[in-house]
């Protein structure tokens, strides 16, 4: 499931990523996505919840077609990425793939989700 999260500083986008990740998930999210890339600046925190358990049907292929082809289409969008989670595998797999997010990123216990969007503004 991916929630919005509310409370972002101004121009900072958040979203909550929980449970299985399915296809569907990321069809829905897709306005949302297309909203952020509008702006013209990706300034994103993803909080990353303990009971996040990766992608379930469809997940990873819609991932991949939605995530990359953001990636492709408005590299120069992305700014900072602040990944907000205490999953240490998940911090394993980002330290691999940081190469490949344009902009900073940065990781984040949970209970620094507060300096994690203030980063993000900066």
């Amino acid at each position: 499931m991916i929630e919005i999260l509310q409370d972002m500083p101004p121009g900072v986008a958040g979203i909550r990523v929980s449970g299985r990740l399915r296809g569907q998930d990321l069809r829905d999210f897709r306005p949302a996505m297309d909203d952020m890339l509008a702006t013209g600046e990706i300034r994103l925190v993803e909080v990353i919840a303990d009971d996040y358990e990766g992608f379930g049907p469809g997940g990873l292929a819609e991932d991949l077609r939605l995530g990359l082809g953001a990636l492709i289409r408005h590299h120069a969008a992305f700014r900072r990425v602040a990944v907000v989670t205490d999953k240490e595998w998940v911090v394993h797999t980002l330290h691999a793939f940081a190469w490949m997010v344009p902009g900073e990123i940065a990781l984040y216990p949970l209970a620094e989700l507060d300096q994690a969007a203030a980063w993000a503004a900066g």
